[in-house]
C-alpha cells in the first residue's frame, strides 16, 4: 500500500510540472498514467469490480455447465444414500398357467396375481456408508469445480478490463504525442514560409506526425479489439476500467498470498477427490463382507378355466435375508486399482500444491518488479521532460540543438509515457492473477 501511495505521490507531481511546462507551449499534455493510480474510494473500486465480476458470471454458458454437473453430483448423493432406505415394490401378472407336481398336472387359461414387497437394508460391512461418502466427497468437489470456474471466468473479466485500459491509456498517450508533432509542423509551416531553406525539416516534422498517427490508430484498433472481447463477457454493462485498476493497484503481502492460496478452491477439490477415492476403496473392499437386510412380502393371485378348478390362492411371507459372498477373484483387483488410483490422487494434490506455491512466488515477484519498474520509470520521465523543454527551448530560441534532437527528446518522452503505462497495468493484472491464485479475486476486492 506505502509503494502505492508513494507512486501516485510521484505521478500527481509529474503530471503538474507536465501541466506547467506545456502550458507554456501551448499544446494540451496530460498524463495518463495519473488516472491509473488516482484516488478512488475502495468502496466504489470494489463494487466496480464486484458488478464487472457478477455480469460475467451471469452470462458464462461454461458456468451454467459447471453449477449443472455440480446439481448431478449431488443428486447421485441422494440416490445413493436413499439405497439403504425403505424399499417397497408392487408386481402383477395376467396369463396362461400350468404346473405339474407329484405327477398331477394343473393348468389354467387365465391367471392374475399381484403381490407388493418390502425390504431394508441392516448391515453390510459399512459399504452403503462407504458409497455415500464417496459420492458426497464427488459432489463437493463438483461444487468446488464451480468455484474454480467462476474465479476464471472472474479473472478473464478482469483481465480484458485491465486490457482495454492499457489501450486506453496509450491511445492517450498517442494522441498526445500526435498534437504535439502536429504544434511542431505548425510552428514549422510559419518558419517555412518565410525561410525555404528549412523545408527538409518540416518534412521530417511530417514524417514524425505520421509516424505517431499510425501508432495512434493500431493503438486505437487493438483497444476495440480489446472491447469486443470484454463486451463478449460481460454483455453492454458499462465498466470504469480505471475503478477496476484502482482496486488491485496495491500488492498484498506474500505469506499472506500463500496461505490463502493452500485453501484455494481448485487445491479443495483435488483435496476431496482424493477422500472420494479413498471411500470407494473402502466400499469395494466392504463388498466382499456379508449383507443382512429384512423382507417382507405378500401375494394374492386368482385363476379360472383349464383341468382345475378355479382356485385363490394368498400368501404372506417375512424374515431376514443374509446374503454372504464366496467367491469372486476380481473384486481384489478392484480394490488394488482403487487404491492407486487414490496414491495418483493423493500425488496429483502434492505436485499442485508444490506447483501453487511456486506459482504464488513468481507472480508476486513479477508484480513487485513491475511496481518498481513503474516508479524507475516515472523518476527517468521527470528528468525527460526537463530535457525535452530544454531542447526544445535551445532549438527555438537559441538555435544549438537540431530538429532530430527535438524528435529524438519527443520520441523518447512518449516511450517512457508508454512503459509506464505498460508497468502499471502489468502489475494490476499480475496482482489480479495472485489474489485469484489465493482467496478468489472477487473475494480478495470485496474485503
Amino acid at each position: 500500500m506505502r509503494r502505492a501511495w508513494s507512486l501516485a505521490v510521484l505521478l500527481c507531481g509529474a503530471a503538474l510540472g507536465a501541466a506547467a511546462q506545456t502550458e507554456r507551449i501551448g499544446c494540451l499534455d496530460d498524463d495518463p498514467a495519473l488516472e491509473l493510480v488516482r484516488a478512488a474510494a475502495p468502496d466504489a473500486a470494489a463494487r466496480e469490480v464486484q458488478a464487472l465480476v457478477q455480469a460475467a458470471l451471469q452470462r458464462s454458458r461454461a458456468v451454467g455447465a459447471a453449477r449443472a454437473l455440480a446439481e448431478a453430483a449431488a443428486r447421485d448423493t441422494d440416490e445413493t444414500r436413499a439405497a439403504a432406505e425403505l424399499q417397497a415394490s408392487l408386481n402383477a401378472r395376467l396369463g396362461p398357467d400350468a404346473a405339474r407336481s407329484n405327477g398331477h398336472a394343473t393348468t389354467q387359461l387365465l391367471q392374475g396375481s399381484a403381490g407388493v414387497a418390502l425390504s431394508q437394508l441392516l448391515w453390510d460391512g459399512g459399504r452403503q456408508q462407504a458409497l455415500v461418502d464417496w459420492r458426497s466427497q464427488l459432489a463437493e468437489a463438483a461444487r468446488l469445480a464451480l468455484l474454480s470456474q467462476q474465479e476464471q471466468i472472474a479473472l478473464s473479466a478482469v483481465s480484458l478490463a485491465l486490457e482495454s485500459s492499457r489501450y486506453r491509456a496509450q491511445e492517450q498517450v498517442y494522441g498526445q504525442y500526435v498534437r504535439k508533432m502536429a504544434c511542431l509542423v505548425d510552428g514549422l509551416s510559419e518558419v517555412v514560409a518565410a525561410d525555404r531553406g528549412r523545408a527538409s525539416e518540416l518534412l521530417q516534422a511530417r514524417k514524425a506526425l505520421q509516424q505517431a498517427e499510425l501508432a495512434r490508430v493500431g493503438t486505437e484498433s487493438a483497444r476495440r479489439q480489446a472491447d469486443i472481447r470484454l463486451q463478449r463477457l460481460v454483455g453492454e454493462n458499462a465498466v470504469d476500467a480505471r475503478l477496476v485498476g484502482a482496486a488491485l493497484l496495491p500488492l498484498p503481502p506474500l505469506e499472506a498470498v500463500l496461505g490463502a492460496a493452500m485453501a484455494a478452491s481448485d487445491v479443495a477439490q483435488l483435496e476431496r477427490q482424493v477422500q472420494a477415492a479413498n471411500h470407494l476403496t473402502q466400499a469395494l473392499a466392504a463388498g466382499t463382507r456379508p449383507q443382512l437386510s429384512w423382507s417382507l412380502n405378500g401375494s394374492q393371485s386368482i385363476g379360472r378355466g383349464g383341468s382345475a378348478a378355479a382356485q385363490q390362492t394368498t400368501s404372506l411371507s417375512a424374515g431376514l435375508l443374509l446374503n454372504v459372498p464366496l467367491f469372486n477373484p476380481g473384486v481384489a483387483h478392484s480394490v488394488q486399482a482403487a487404491k492407486w488410483r487414490a496414491l495418483a490422487a493423493r500425488e496429483q494434490l502434492g505436485d499442485l500444491l508444490e506447483s501453487r506455491r511456486a506459482r504464488v512466488r513468481e507472480v508476486h515477484e513479477q508484480a513487485r518488479s513491475s511496481l518498481d519498474r513503474a516508479e524507475r520509470v516515472q523518476r527517468v520521465l521527470r528528468d525527460s521532460q526537463q530535457l525535452r523543454s530544454a531542447t526544445q527551448l535551445q532549438w527555438q530560441q537559441l538555435g544549438r540543438r537540431s530538429l532530430f534532437d527535438v524528435m529524438g527528446a519527443e520520441s523518447e518522452h512518449y516511450n517512457l509515457r508508454i512503459s509506464l503505462v505498460n508497468a502499471l497495468i502489468d502489475a494490476q493484472q499480475l496482482n489480479a492473477t495472485l489474489q485469484s491464485l489465493g482467496a478468489g479475486l472477487a473475494a480478495s476486492v470485496g474485503r
